[in-house]
């Protein structure tokens, strides 16, 4: 379906296509940036200037660095303009004051919407979250899963994708797991009785971004992104234990014990890597699912496993 907003998007095979990326200078959007670049295109780097895991992204070549908040509705404006497309990447991990969610996740793409369909923008690519829904208690979810309703209310063509727990280079989950064992072979489980969850590679899940930006697929659709192989917590963290070397003993713990952890980290730590909201995802699993949503063709599906050679790409 052709957006109202005519501005067509290159073919990825003809021409560079125009990309912004907000949230560019986080974990998934670094990695998005630097895809796009090594396939010959000029993205535009936007993000707040707070992530500092990967400085070097600022300075990556053929993708401009721009600081901008996304609620300052002027400098988005003129960083959208002459874009195609925009990954709309930016969120929060945890909330350092109340209604942080909602003013990062709800509040801003309200702003990306509007300011999107000024510039001519043709379709906006939404990275959420698996386990979004509404009326779950958590905020974190409830946020996202507005957010997402407001991108398929727009008039402007659209791809929602629901990922999993995402793994790679400066990543929270393996990173939180590898902090874990620098500091004891003990590690609480998230919950008694885990559940459990398909991780992404960043790899995987970039792939399918791309596809989205680029090549006109998944056109007004949500989809769900899982890894290959559901294991639990307990699993990865001996995974990862092998490929460091390192003992590794799993302790059985509730999950308010690890959520207690995880929020002493969030205020002690400008930049927290175990957060409660990485907690939950691992704790909820992504077994069952929340939605009825469209399905990934083969040719995106993800196929990575999660095993020594992605554990030490990621932690390499």
């Amino acid at each position: 379906m052709q957006s109202a907003f005519t501005n067509p998007r290159l073919d990825a095979r003809e021409g560079r296509v125009n990309v912004a990326i907000t949230g560019g200078t986080g974990f998934i959007g670094s990695h998005l940036a630097r895809a796009l670049v090594s396939k010959g295109h000029h993205p535009r780097i936007l993000a707040r200037g707070l992530n500092h895991r990967d400085e070097s992204i600022r300075s990556l070549t053929n993708a401009p660095y721009t600081p901008v908040s996304l609620s300052d509705a002027n400098k988005l404006f003129g960083a959208f303009q002459g874009c195609d497309v925009v990954a709309h990447l930016a969120g929060i991990n945890y909330e350092p004051h109340s209604g942080d969610f909602y003013k990062n996740h709800v509040e801003s793409t309200v702003n990306v919407i509007h300011t999107a369909r000024k510039a001519g923008v043709s379709k906006i690519v939404m990275v959420s979250c698996q386990r979004a829904r509404p009326k779950c208690y958590n905020k974190f979810y409830e946020s996202k899963w507005e957010a997402e309703q407001l991108i398929r209310a727009s008039e402007i063509d659209y791809t929602i994708l629901k990922p999993t727990v995402v793994y790679g280079k400066n990543d929270r989950f393996l990173t939180s797991i590898k902090q874990h064992l620098d500091n004891g072979s003990m590690i609480p489980t998230v919950g008694l009785m885990e559940k459990k969850f398909s991780p992404v590679s960043i790899d995987d899940l970039v792939h399918i971004v791309l596809a989205a930006l680029l090549e006109d697929k998944l056109e007004r659709q949500t989809v769900n992104v899982q890894g290959p192989e559901a294991i639990t917590y307990s699993e990865a963290c001996k995974r990862t234990a092998k490929v460091l070397k390192k003992p590794c003993v799993m302790v059985p713990s509730l999950v308010m014990a690890q959520f207690s952890k995880a929020q002493e980290q969030e205020r002690s730590s400008k930049e927290a890597i175990l957060t409660r909201t990485l907690i939950r995802m691992i704790a909820d699993g992504d077994q069952a699912p929340v939605d009825p949503c469209d399905q990934l063709p083969g040719d995106l599906t993800p196929k990575s496993l999660f095993n020594d050679e992605q554990i030490i790409r990621a932690l390499g």
